[in-house]
């Protein structure tokens, strides 16, 4: 018989979260439901209920994580996916009346908690963690992301941004729900002010705002306090989390990210699944 802890996990409960899309600007809705599929599906109900499946050879990289499929698409999906991996939720159905998941205040912390209000319960099937069984590495220049085994989830991540407040910034951590709940979800997405006229021009950053991003000029943080010194290089760990969850099970390695971003964590997790 296998032990609860090493079953696959639903919600015990509906969740429902509304709000704005950090890119598109427009209002969602996402409902998460119980599901016994034993996997993570995302279902478009503006389109006929098309479902998107996770998947990383759906995935690709846009100032965010998008993942698409016959031609129907899901955007800004990292941090739920994030949310969901590290509360231990591995099947789910998510609901959503439009293109994008909301930005809600640009961390996985009201993930969080929705989630573990709803609970969980198990299904009968085994989980099966994905163990890193070689090192690997990719690389974009001076960018690279590197997977090597290890008893368990630990990650690194190195930043160097030509900002004054940033600078350098570097944090290891060996993950855990409860890490993961204190040390990294809190930590809120950036921008630079330079930027937003261009992003705006691409129709990318639309919802963004000072309520949901922490926005950084020549002098430093636009719309203080920050959440901890560091929490820029935090998100960054938060958005390898999420593109890490593509995997569709919980990794057992060690990842060390430097001067990455989405494209190189993409590359990296369909590196791992490449037979």
């Amino acid at each position: 018989m296998v032990a609860v802890a090493e079953l696959k996990q639903t919600l015990a409960a509906e969740a429902s979260f509304c709000g704005i899309g950090a890119h598109s600007g427009k209002q969602v809705r996402v409902s998460l439901r119980p599901s016994r599929a034993g996997r993570i599906v995302f279902r478009r109900l503006d389109l006929g209920g098309r479902e998107i499946l996770v998947n990383p050879g759906l995935a690709e990289a846009s100032q965010c994580t998008v993942l698409s499929q016959d031609g129907v698409k899901v955007r800004t999906v990292e941090h739920l996916l994030a949310a969901l991996m590290m509360c231990g939720v591995d099947s789910v159905e998510a609901d959503l009346d439009g293109e994008e998941i909301p930005i809600l205040d640009g961390s996985a912390a009201p993930l969080v908690e929705i989630i573990l209000r709803a609970g969980r319960k198990p299904l009968a099937e085994p989980r099966r963690p994905f163990r890193i069984e070689k090192p690997l590495v990719v690389e974009d220049g001076d960018s690279t992301v590197s997977l090597e085994p290890h008893p368990f989830f630990e990650v690194f991540y190195a930043i160097e941004y030509d900002n004054p407040l940033i600078g350098k910034q570097e944090l290891g951590l060996a993950l855990d729900p409860a890490t993961f709940r204190a040390e990294v979800a809190p930590a809120r997405t950036f921008g630079f002010l330079k930027d937003a006229e261009g992003l705006r021009a691409r129709g990318l950053a639309l919802g963004s705002s000072l309520e949901n991003t922490v926005v950084l000029d020549e002098r430093g943080v636009v719309n203080p306090p920050l959440r901890f010194p560091d929490e820029f290089v935090r998100h960054k760990i938060l958005d390898l989390v999420g593109d890490l969850a593509l995997l569709g099970a919980p990794l057992i390695g060690r990842v060390a990210a430097r001067r990455a971003g989405h494209r190189l964590h993409l590359r990296a997790v369909q590196a791992l699944v490449q037979p």
